[in-house]
């Protein structure tokens, strides 16, 4: 007779493969291997409420979805794009730059690569690809690529999904984000000068000098948000899940009071998506929470961690491996997924290898980012897709050299556990 665990994870993929959500297809197996071991099946829904409504980490999840939100109707975006375009696009291949530029700074508003795309993408693509001066793939491919940033310099929801499953500190692992993220848009910068001057693509507008204090004037609301967020979370004013609150406030503030962007139909449509995207979440969530729950009845940790340990790999090779597969598990699952299934079957391994666990929740966003860009997967590749119309296939073709890009970047954040840990080191943490 099949084990009930095999059967468990045969059931999972089966249902995500006929199009149900990850989340439910996890809910639907942990019941039925509660149902063939002779357990409680309310199990299963205890375990869920349980994990939702003792984590007070998981409110800063639906709080920096509104504030992404809000932030994508309002006119935040374009003034931040004004001020980026004033501070590089003089350069070859400017607009790349600015589209760089602009989604490291709204990487400290939104948290989500998502948000990022669906946001600035749409303005930026249109700024590239207006009067012919980049091919439409090409602006496609670099706002997904740029994207990426979104989720590793703080806020970040993915790493606040890592820090409840793996029981790290929010705070440190935004402060670990900041360094890598800051690689990851000087890689992109690098490549996109290069294939600009292979490419011949032109030097954008110059914004005279006497322009730039009133256009840094008129951004400087928007500027401000991230450094009311971080400053509050590592001046010990406020936790991270204040912040998302702070957040999604002071967004709503700037938008209605100070850039006057925001109509009342607006908000609430504002409203409805993130309770849409909160919901998708929170069912990923549940369903990652009943799972593991399994798991652990399986001890399947353990006994990965034993296996591992069968091979004697050193630190270097088990590295390696955990980036392997979590580039090749990026090309077929979601991020959260991977983050919420994955993580927790590995940490004991990881702790067993004596690899920092701060340190490991940024390769694995970073690894989850990467997942967003490469097919066949790829939601960021469809959602630019979606924006510009292109075939998907004409997309990747430009993206490839920036996910090239981002895995140098990778090689260095996994590698230089120190450049990861400098930043948390000076506030106090002591791995």
């Amino acid at each position: 007779m099949t084990d009930p665990f095999t059967l468990t994870l045969i059931l999972i993929v089966a249902l995500s493969l006929f199009g149900a959500s990850v989340g439910l297809s996890m809910m639907a197996g942990s019941f039925v291997y509660l149902i063939l071991k002779g357990f409680d099946p309310s199990i299963a829904s205890e375990t869920m409420l349980q994990g939702l409504f003792n984590n007070y980490t998981l409110l800063a999840i639906p709080l920096f979805i509104l504030a992404a939100d809000i932030m994508n109707i309002g006119s935040l975006a374009d003034r931040l794009l004004r001020f980026a375009q004033a501070l590089v696009g003089r350069f070859r291949g400017g607009l790349g730059h600015v589209n760089v530029v602009s989604s490291l700074i709204f990487s400290g508003m939104s948290g989500s690569a998502v948000a990022d795309a669906v946001g600035m993408g749409k303005i930026i693509i249109n700024m590239m690809t207006r009067d012919g001066k980049y091919t439409h793939s090409y602006a496609a491919a670099i706002t997904a690529a740029t994207a990426t940033v979104g989720p590793i310099i703080p806020p970040s929801i993915p790493m606040v999904l890592y820090a409840i499953v793996a029981d790290q500190s929010v705070g440190f692992l935004f402060a670990a984000g900041m360094l890598p993220g800051l690689l990851m848009a000087l890689a992109m910068g690098i490549m996109n000068y290069v294939i600009a001057r292979k490419r011949n693509f032109p030097v954008d507008e110059v914004v005279p000098v006497r322009e730039l204090p009133r256009i840094t004037w008129q951004a400087m609301p928007a500027l401000m948000l991230p450094v009311i967020l971080l400053g509050g979370i590592y001046g010990g004013i406020m936790t991270p899940t204040e912040a998302a609150a702070v957040a999604a406030a002071y967004a709503l503030l700037i938008s209605v009071v100070f850039y006057r962007s925001v109509s009342f139909s607006e908000f609430y449509q504002a409203l409805l998506g993130s309770a849409r995207s909160t919901a998708s979440v929170g069912v990923l969530v549940a369903g990652a929470i009943t799972f593991n729950y399994v798991i652990t009845r399986e001890q399947l940790p353990i006994s990965i961690a034993e296996f591992v340990g069968q091979f004697e790999l050193s630190t270097t090779g088990f590295l390696i491996l955990i980036n392997v597969l979590f580039l090749v598990l990026g090309m077929v699952l979601e991020g959260g997924a991977i983050l919420l299934i994955v993580v927790p079957i590995l940490v004991p391994s990881v702790q067993a290898m004596g690899i920092d666990l701060v340190h490991f929740g940024v390769i694995v966003v970073v690894n989850a980012m990467l997942g967003l860009i490469t097919p066949p997967y790829g939601l960021l590749l469809f959602i630019t897709a979606n924006i510009t119309g292109e075939p998907l296939m004409r997309i990747v073709k430009d993206i490839w050299p920036f996910i090239l890009a981002l895995i140098g970047a990778l090689i260095v954040i996994t590698f230089v556990p120190d450049f990861v840990l400098f930043l948390p080191r000076l506030l106090g943490y002591q791995g």
